[in-house]
């Protein structure tokens, strides 16, 4: 069977891109759609845009409304949900360690391992101690894991990963980009992501 492939990119720190992380992979297999994972900051794509901080704080009531709205979506996918203390939480060595594994076969279970322990039990990502336990669990070798992802190479990576999104026309978490290049963004646009990859077309689209 042919596959198809759908590019996941998400930043750490963005609690609906949880959510689609611990569905995405089911969902696509469905479709026979191969998932890359690939993490990125979204701060200087938000800095980009004029913004110091996450929308969540920058705009109270619609912070309200989203953290409402995420403990509502989390229960209706069955998933726990619990609010850091602190948002939103400084994902560089999050990310840093993410693309060190993104090509390898624990890219899917460190990302959501990761995200389960930050908004599912409100663990902080910062903390070298919570990346090694999630490492740890998978068993990676955290203390290699971790000091190889702080190397010149990986920095450089993240460079490179965070302009092309950048340059991608990238401006939020999580967003999907199809083979063909139709982006989709938010955790609501996830099944429509999968399905415009798969080759299927609401209403005869092109």
């Amino acid at each position: 069977m042919h596959r198809h492939q759908l590019d996941f990119w998400y930043d750490f720190a963005s609690p609906y891109a949880y959510l689609a992380a611990m569905r995405i992979e089911a969902l696509a297999e469905i479709h026979a759609v191969d998932v890359r994972w690939r993490p990125f900051l979204l701060g200087p794509i938000f800095a980009a845009q004029g913004w110091s901080d996450s929308p969540f704080n920058l705009f109270p009531a619609k912070g309200r409304y989203h953290w409402r709205d995420l403990a509502r979506q989390s229960a209706k996918y069955g998933l726990p949900f619990k609010a850091p203390a602190n948002f939103p939480p400084n994902s560089l060595a999050a990310v840093r360690l993410g693309l060190h594994l993104r090509d390898s076969d624990q890219a899917g279970p460190f990302s959501r391992a990761l995200f389960a322990a930050t908004f599912g039990e409100g663990r902080p990502m910062s903390d070298a101690d919570v990346l090694a336990s999630v490492l740890t669990k998978l068993g990676i070798d955290a203390g290699r894991a971790i000091a190889e992802s702080q190397s010149p190479s990986v920095k450089a990576r993240l460079r490179a990963q965070t302009e092309e999104a950048r340059s991608r026309g990238l401006f939020g978490s999580p967003t999907f980009l199809t083979g063909d290049g139709e982006l989709f963004w938010g955790n609501d646009r996830l099944e429509e992501a999968i399905a415009w990859a798969a080759g299927e077309r609401p209403g005869g689209m092109l």
